[in-house]
């Protein structure tokens, strides 16, 4: 918030894609543009999620939004609404849950079984909390697949038909995956993305932390979405846009070039940043705010860990509005 960043119409690009991409998790930004990179400058609209209004509401707080169009990929017989809208509390007990609905305007309605994935899974782990929710469309499979964290050091994965239940795959990141001192990797999204020179086609993004407690933003490749490698240097170091923490990392892909977008912890601003990383990862171009957080409510200074789609060919951006833990499930429309 009231961070000095690049003049936005030195970005003005506007370029159309389809309605459907964004919603299902492909990573193309549709048309009005304003924001670095040519992105859609994003308007804050209304709360879809609140704590005190949910039914599992074991904390008080809920973060990690990931919304997925699904009228084209689940049966009509089946789905409970064209989109999901995927999230979490994220202290103990955590828990995944679902809400679901007609429109990226809301309202979504809760599941009434949330939470759909628990912190103890026997016999796959017994772990304090379960958080941070990313689904991802797997094509070649036709599959739904959730990547979640629990503890904070390790990411996982499971498997869906559905959407609603998910069957045990494995563990994909820990700590013990990168560099010495590492003691966090979490909040982690994973999109179909191509990377030749790697035999990959799939890039995972998360936040890093080690004993020095300031976060990063790591990344890694995988062939299958399953079995990764991670590069052991930071895809976004903090310090190289002025903030103490940076986390909840979100690809993005326009003109033929990939961005991150990601937040900036509330001390430091507390507003979504965009990095431009190129196909292959090797720009380190740091455009500056692409959402600059308001300080009224329900932001308070801090937006963060974007979800994108669109509805009828108009883009949003559901996101996290608030004091860390301490938040709402917010909806900006670009």
């Amino acid at each position: 918030m009231h961070e000095p960043h690049l003049d936005r119409r030195l970005f003005l690009k506007g370029t159309a894609v389809t309605g459907a991409a964004l919603a299902l998790g492909a990573t193309t930004a549709p048309t009005v543009s304003a924001a670095p990179g040519g992105f859609p400058d994003y308007t804050y609209v209304r709360t879809l999620l609140t704590p005190s209004r949910l039914a599992y509401n074991p904390t008080g707080e809920i973060i990690f939004p990931t919304v997925r169009g699904v009228y084209d990929r689940l049966p009509a017989s089946g789905r409970l609404g064209r989109y999901y809208l995927y999230y979490a509390p994220h202290d103990a007990p955590g828990g995944i849950c679902l809400a679901y609905g007609d429109s990226l305007e809301g309202p979504f309605t809760e599941h009434p079984d949330n939470p759909i994935v628990s912190h103890d899974w026997s016999p796959h782990y017994s772990v304090s909390h379960v958080s941070s929710p990313h689904v991802m469309w797997h094509a070649g499979r036709k599959e739904m697949w959730l990547y979640f964290h629990g503890e904070n050091t390790t990411t996982r994965l499971a498997r869906s038909a559905d959407g609603v239940h998910f069957a045990y795959d494995k563990v994909v990141l820990n700590t013990s995956m990168l560099p010495s001192g590492t003691t966090e990797t979490s909040y982690a999204r994973v999109f179909p993305h191509e990377l030749p020179s790697r035999g990959a086609h799939y890039v995972m993004v998360f936040m890093i932390n080690n004993t020095a407690n300031h976060r990063d933003i790591g990344w890694g490749w995988s062939a299958d979405g399953r079995g990764w490698t991670f590069s052991q240097e930071s895809l976004v170091r903090h310090g190289d846009v002025g903030a103490v923490n940076v986390g909840g990392p979100h690809l993005l892909h326009r003109d033929d070039s990939t961005y991150v977008v990601y937040n900036k912890d509330k001390e430091s601003g507390g507003d979504l940043m965009i990095t431009e990383v190129g196909n292959d990862f090797s720009l380190r171009r740091h455009l500056g705010v692409f959402y600059d957080s308001r300080g009224s409510a329900p932001e308070n200074g801090r937006a963060a860990s974007p979800s994108f789609g669109t509805d009828h060919g108009v883009p949003y951006m559901i996101y996290e509005a608030g004091e860390r833990l301490a938040g709402s499930i917010a909806m900006a429309r670009g």
